[in-house]
Parts: structure tokens; C-alpha cells; sequence
């Protein structure tokens, strides 16, 4: 999968305004149009977009759109590089990374020296998590601390599988996981045949609407996705909930806490519990009024 890369740059002139505000509304509405990451840069930010979605019209309306007079904001779009992430894995992998005091992430060819209570491996071929990225350590963290003996589990953005994977070794009954990347679906039901969970782990090919036809809610939801696809998907993540359940999601900053939290409350939702690692958060949310 390709992507285009484009830098904003903002020029705050006589707004007034705060560049980060300034950040925050471009990526809320270029994610509007499809942007899936962004990153700060000394000038503005960054954005990527999956080329054949690319609407050049679509981006110039958007940011005309930012409520905001007095700024000017140029963007440069260019072909991001494009890496053969398979050939990387073959080369390199990963080593193993512990995480609590029983869990053990690793690879084909970095096997773990000590005995762990849940070792999880993971050939990541073109799929995003193996435990090396401080989001997907809390989250595995955080499913590990619930009681998750017997749940079903809904993984929304799947990636690797790593989630699921880590709350079925935990005990889990049974999950279900998306993605919209072909990639990631067929890494994910790779990595839950070498971890011996293939039978109870399910996953899907694309993107929040699939929640729409399935039939059955969900004791846990995890997600660990950027922010504006969490705003914009939490929604059908709510109603995929049961009564007693818990929404745990990753993928953002720190300083996007209380904009998250606002939308949980919005669909009912109240903060159980919040973690932090470096810029990094993850979040816990549980239906009002539950224990």
C-alpha cells in the first residue's frame, strides 16, 4: 500500500491563533478526506493518505473550511517512500519486549531466554504491531489487567492481531478482528495460527462499517488507532458494547485526552482509568453507572 505525504505549513500571521489549535483542526479535517497519521513538524504538520484516495479537491476544501481567519496554510504533497517492510522483517525482526511481569512479545528468531506465563509471537509482515511502539505496550498492559476469562473481544484495526491474541492467551472466549488492509487481515490470521488461537480468533476485511452487520456485542473493544478515526468511528464501537463492557483505546497524544474523553461522554462513556508513556496515552472507558 502507497501513500502520499504532505506537509503543511502554517503561517499564523495576525490571528493570534496557537499553532497547535492550528495543528489540531488540520488534522480533523484532513482526516475528513481520508488522512490516517499525522506527525508536528517546526513549521505545522505532517499528514499521510493512502494514494488511490487521494482528492486534491476534497484537501483544498477542507483546509479552506478551517474556522479560523487570518492564518495561510500551504501544503506540498509528495509519494512517501516506500519500503518492502517484508524484506526488512526477513532481515531484521525484532527483539523480545517484556511487558508487565508475564508477558513476552517476540519473533521467530528472537525467542525469549526466561519462561513467561503469556508469550506471545508475531510475524509482522506488512502489519502494524509487535509490542515496539509505546500504544500497543499499554494496551497490551491494560487487557492484561482486566478480568478477561470468558469474554468475547472486538479488535478494531486489527493490524498484526497482537491484541486479540494477547486476550485470548489471557484467557478470552473468543475474538473478532478488522482491518481495512488486506495485509493486515491475512497477518493477523497468520499470527493466530502460530500462537494456536486461529480457531477463536475471526478476522475481517474493512473498515467500521463491518461492525454494522454483525449481530453480536461485545464484552471488551479495543482500538488502537489515531485519533480522528477514533472520534469518527467510536460511535459504532458504542453500540457494539454490552451493558457491563469496556472500551480501551490507544493511538493518540497526551494532549488529545480530553478531547476523547468529551466524545466518550458524549455516547454515554465515563473514563475508568487513563495511562500514559512518554507523549503516549491510553484510555478506559465503561458505560456510565457500571462497576
Amino acid at each position: 500500500m502507497r501513500y502520499y505525504e504532505v506537509d503543511f505549513k502554517i503561517n499564523i500571521g495576525t490571528s493570534g491563533a496557537n499553532i497547535q489549535d492550528v495543528r489540531d483542526l488540520i488534522a480533523a479535517f484532513a482526516g475528513e478526506v481520508g488522512f490516517e497519521t499525522f506527525e508536528d513538524t517546526d513549521t505545522g504538520i505532517r499528514g499521510y493518505v493512502q494514494t488511490d484516495i487521494y482528492d486534491d479537491a476534497a484537501l483544498k476544501q477542507a483546509v479552506n473550511d478551517i474556522p479560523i481567519t487570518g492564518i495561510d496554510i500551504i501544503y506540498n504533497v509528495k509519494e512517501a517512500e516506500y519500503k518492502d517492510w517484508n524484506e526488512q522483517w526477513e532481515n531484521e525482526g525484532f527483539e523480545p519486549i517484556v511487558i508487565g511481569n508475564d508477558c513476552v512479545v517476540h519473533d521467530g528468531r528472537h525467542l525469549p531466554g526466561d519462561e513467561f506465563d503469556i508469550a506471545i509471537e508475531i510475524d509482522a509482515h506488512m502489519a502494524f504491531g509487535t509490542g515496539t511502539h509505546e500504544t500497543t505496550r499499554m494496551m497490551i498492559s491494560t487487557i492484561l489487567d482486566e478480568k478477561t476469562d470468558g469474554k468475547t473481544v472486538l479488535d478494531c484495526g486489527c493490524g498484526t492481531g497482537i491484541l486479540g491474541i494477547a486476550a485470548l492467551k489471557k484467557g478470552a472466549a473468543s475474538v473478532v478482528g478488522y482491518d481495512i488492509d488486506e495485509w493486515s487481515v491475512d497477518n493477523a490470521r497468520h499470527n493466530a495460527i502460530i500462537n494456536n488461537v486461529d480457531e477463536r480468533f475471526n478476522s475481517i476485511l474493512g473498515d467500521a462499517t463491518v461492525l454494522d452487520n454483525l449481530t453480536k456485542n461485545f464484552d471488551i473493544v479495543v482500538a488502537n488507532i489515531n485519533r480522528n478515526i477514533l472520534l469518527n468511528d467510536m460511535p459504532r464501537f458504542r453500540k457494539k458494547m454490552k451493558d457491563n463492557s469496556i472500551l480501551i483505546i490507544s493511538g493518540f497524544y497526551k494532549n488529545d485526552t480530553a478531547t476523547l474523553k468529551a466524545k466518550g461522554e458524549s455516547l454515554g462513556l465515563t473514563l475508568k482509568q487513563e495511562k500514559n508513556d512518554g507523549d503516549w496515552a491510553c484510555m478506559t472507558f465503561m458505560p456510565c453507572g457500571k462497576q
